[in-house]
């Protein structure tokens, strides 16, 4: 089987997923006619037809409220962002409505708001954004960040069949760079599972999307000058997180660096180093550590998008000062 983009993967999955249930629809600004910005709905419309594939106005709240009153009465919507930065437009929707619905009146609602997010494309602050600590903190909701091209597609076919809302966020950076053969068959990757992207025994880098590349050339790269052992655990979903391979890589090698695009204030990383204190620190050999991006909107300029954003360079930087504490 030849090896697929991770745009093409999720392609892939919603091609499946529609061909298996009737129920399933995509919805969203461009994505029929036009097949989307950035062409992952391409070829949908002509095969299942508008009814299936729907050009939306340009209103989020509005078309992410029809999706929540679709998946009420047994439909299952994929919802698309033209960019994940818009999707605060429909904070109130989904944090207030469509969050609390299951609790509030024992509505389902499964539903799945997908679209490309983060930077290093030199999108500026608009068409950049990394959101999801925006909505870590709300009960109801999942989140799923792949960072391959296997586990896109197998965490949106999870996301699609899930039966409650999840957010699923496309890193825009690896759509086209990355490659890799799909699993045959129905591949299907859990909701709520991390996985070892690397194996090591000095340190651990716990990260999620695009900065998984980065720390897994870090890796590399204090391996071959530094002699350390790097492990990396690429946390694939936000909400629920994988509290066991956290506390797993913490007791293996003692020490943790947590690496995430988004900004520093308020980041998934806080939320992680406070789960590793109150739950392994005992085993820590050193203070937990971070690299994030700097809490600014993120600047066109590419010289200054490279400093703001986090580097390969930075991680090498912070591992070596947390191996030699």
């Amino acid at each position: 089987m030849a090896e697929i983009t991770y745009l093409e993967a999720i392609r892939e999955a919603l091609f499946e997923e529609m061909e298996r249930d009737s129920n399933v629809f995509c919805m969203g600004e461009d994505i029929g006619a036009y097949g989307g910005a950035f062409k992952v709905t391409e070829g949908l419309m002509a095969k299942y037809g508008d009814q299936r594939v729907i050009d939306t106005p340009i209103s989020e709240a509005g078309f992410v409220g029809a999706a929540a009153g679709a998946s009420h009465m047994g439909m299952r919507p994929v919802v698309e962002m033209q960019f994940i930065d818009f999707i605060s437009c429909a904070y109130d929707m989904l944090t207030n409505y469509i969050a609390t619905a299951r609790y509030r009146a024992f509505l389902p609602c499964p539903l799945v708001v997908r679209g490309p997010s983060g930077g290093y494309v030199r999108g500026g602050p608009f068409h950049s954004q990394n959101p999801e600590a925006a909505f870590l903190h709300t009960p109801g909701l999942k989140i799923v960040y792949p960072a391959t091209a296997s586990d896109a597609k197998g965490l949106l076919k999870a996301a699609i069949r899930d039966d409650d809302p999840v957010l699923f966020f496309e890193h825009k950076y690896l759509y086209r760079r990355i490659k890799e053969e799909m699993p045959a068959g129905d591949h299907v990757v859990e909701i709520g599972k991390a996985r070892v992207a690397r194996e090591g025994k000095d340190l651990s880098i716990i990260t999620y999307a695009a900065t998984v590349w980065k720390a897994l050339e870090a890796a590399e790269q204090l391996e071959k000058e530094d002699g350390l052992s790097v492990e990396v655990i690429d946390l694939r979903t936000l909400l629920p997180m994988d509290d066991e391979a956290i506390i797993a890589t913490v007791k293996k090698t003692n020490r943790v660096l947590i690496v995430h695009e988004d900004t520093r204030t308020g980041g998934v990383a806080g939320e992680i180093a406070a789960r590793i204190n109150e739950h392994a620190f005992e085993w820590l050999d050193a203070p937990i550590l971070r690299v994030t991006a700097a809490d600014v909107p993120l600047p066109f300029a590419p010289p200054l998008e490279d400093y703001v954003l986090p580097q390969v360079a930075d991680i090498v930087s912070v591992a070596r000062k947390l191996a030699a504490y």
